[in-house]
Parts: C-alpha cells; structure tokens; sequence
C-alpha cells in the first residue's frame, strides 16, 4: 500500500471524530437539514482525505439513490456517503455530493483547551 497524504484545510473545518483528521470546509458546507440511521448528517459540496466504497444502490426517505460510502482515509470509519446517481429528478441536485453524518464528525473550532491549575512560581521566588 502506498503512502497516505492528508491534506491540511485553512479556515473552519470538519474533522474525523476519531482521528481528527481535516474533512471538509465550513465553506462548503450546503444544508444541516438531512437524516441518516444514527441521526442528523449534513450536505457538503466536496469533501478530502476520504476514500470511497463501491457504488450501491440504497432506497432512502427521499427515493432510490446509487451511493458510495466514505471512508477517512486516515482511521478508515465510516463518515458518510457520496451521492453518484439520483433516480428521481427532484434529488438530481444531489448528484456528486457528499453527506457527513454528524456523529461522525467534530466542528474544527477547537473547544478543549488545557488549564494549568497549578499555582504558578516566578523565577524570584524558587528558592
């Protein structure tokens, strides 16, 4: 298996839950308003350092859709799906999208910072 290059996303990112590896821009970002098993999942218009599933064809709550599930490419967990064909005309907008399901994913606005609760000593006073 060859070498994995991941690429480092400027600005506001979406990042693997478990490895925290870049995902996708804030940019990109297209709708919050889409469902998946384990709950709520998000529309983006393009998304890096995953890999692809083969393609499959899965009947969802807005009709039959040809899929590819995506992978990170980092940890390989399941993030979401790609769409590649939407056999209704009302979902061909979702043709080449991706989605991300939100329990798979963390906003890259970091949140966790360390505190040191340990009184601090000026140089002056270790004696």
């Amino acid at each position: 298996m060859g070498r994995i290059f991941v690429v480092d996303l400027e600005g506001r990112t979406y990042k693997c839950k478990f490895c925290k590896t870049h995902i996708a821009l804030a940019d990109d970002l297209l709708s919050r308003g889409f469902h998946c098993r384990r709950g709520k999942a998000y529309l983006f218009n393009k998304v890096v350092n995953v890999t692809f599933g083969p393609h499959e064809e899965r009947v969802m709550l807005s009709g039959t859709h040809t899929v590819a599930d995506i992978f990170c490419c980092c940890c390989g967990q399941i993030v979401g799906w790609k769409y590649e064909v939407a056999h209704e005309e009302s979902q061909k907008y979702k043709e080449g999208k991706v989605v991300l399901e939100r329990d798979r994913i963390v906003d890259g606005v970091d949140t966790e910072f360390y505190i040191d609760t340990r009184p601090s000593i000026s140089d002056s006073e270790d004696a």
